[in-house]
């Protein structure tokens, strides 16, 4: 057999992807926000409860993690031609001290998975039954995932540190060959994510909200880019951010009603209210004349810093698929 020889000049490592995704955030900021947003729907769809599918997926990447630490790979089709997944036995103590959050909230969402059949015991095996919740298999997930992948391969064709030319439908077949991997990296990537920012809004679902006002700041400010013609001077990352606060502040854009947020995220309209007002009083949002949510400044001095370990892990992610392509 043929031995296949890796040219490791073409090898990104972290820093570079890092600073280059960084450089040119103006160009993938927004993409990257409706990504993370529609990912976050989809935690939420599956039980309309984040905390239950956390304590799912984070089971999930424990068993992918011992699938890869015994070199053993399975497709997107094999991993899911079963109803049933067999996982690493787990510790209620063991998943309060990875998701950071109190044993009394782990144990009852825990009940609450087995109660409804998600997750079984049967003899001394532990399941998981997909059957019983929607969003099992992330076709859709995947495709977002690809063209982002591709998105950040064309910057980086043109910055002249990646060489080789990518297509979506070329990612997406090889995050589906090699599913279980790729995925335990996808996973390494987003659980970190939430923990921290559950840490931060006190709960997801608060940021969950904040970040689908963020998402309608960055969509507004984008299309006042292109509509003013001053796309060059706003390429960074501070810079861009920045400029979504200011834009806000000059009246340009519009905000979001506690409704809308509701039905963009399909979380109850009376919890939206209540979340809404926290952020409120803790100065991340405010209400604009017509009763919208907008962000504030304090969003520059708390969120940016906090954002900049979690682009530290996206960096990761796209580091390792972006080898991957290049040898696949």
């Amino acid at each position: 057999m043929k031995l296949k020889q890796v040219d490791f000049s073409k090898v990104l490592n972290d820093d570079q992807v890092y600073d280059h995704m960084m450089a040119s955030y103006d160009k993938l900021g927004r993409d990257w926000i409706v990504h993370q947003w529609s990912w976050m729907n989809n935690v939420y769809k599956a039980f309309n409860d984040h905390y239950k599918y956390l304590i799912v997926i984070s089971l999930i990447e424990k068993t992918l993690q011992f699938y890869d630490q015994m070199n053993i790979k399975y497709s997107f089709d094999q991993f899911y031609s079963k109803q049933n997944l067999q996982i690493e036995k787990f510790s209620i103590t063991e998943l309060c001290e990875k998701l950071k959050l109190p044993k009394e909230t782990v144990r009852r969402k825990v009940l609450e998975l087995d109660k409804i059949g998600a997750l079984k015991r049967i003899k001394k095996q532990i399941i998981i039954d997909r059957s019983v919740f929607s969003q099992v298999r992330p076709e859709r997930q995947v495709k977002t995932t690809a063209k982002y992948i591709y998105l950040i391969s064309e910057i980086f064709n043109k910055d002249g540190i990646y060489t080789k030319k990518l297509d979506p439908k070329l990612i997406e077949n090889t995050i589906n060959k090699n599913f279980s991997i790729c995925w335990r990296w996808f996973y390494r990537m987003q659980i970190p994510m939430i923990i921290g920012y559950h840490e931060m809004f006190e709960d997801v679902a608060t940021f969950h909200i904040w970040g689908t006002v963020a998402m309608n700041q960055a969509f507004n400010y984008k299309k006042n880019i292109n509509d003013s013609n001053v796309y060059s001077i706003t390429p960074d990352y501070m810079t861009f951010n920045k400029g979504i606060v200011t834009d806000q502040e000059n009246e340009k854009t519009t905000g979001v009603s506690a409704m809308s947020l509701s039905d963009m995220t399909n979380i109850p309209r009376a919890t939206v209210i209540r979340k809404c007002k926290y952020l409120v009083d803790q100065g991340y949002l405010k209400p604009n004349e017509k009763k919208q949510y907008v962000m504030t400044g304090l969003n520059i001095e708390k969120i940016l810093p906090y954002q900049k370990q979690v682009f530290k892990n996206k960096a990761k992610f796209l580091r390792k698929m972006l080898n991957l392509l290049t040898i696949s």
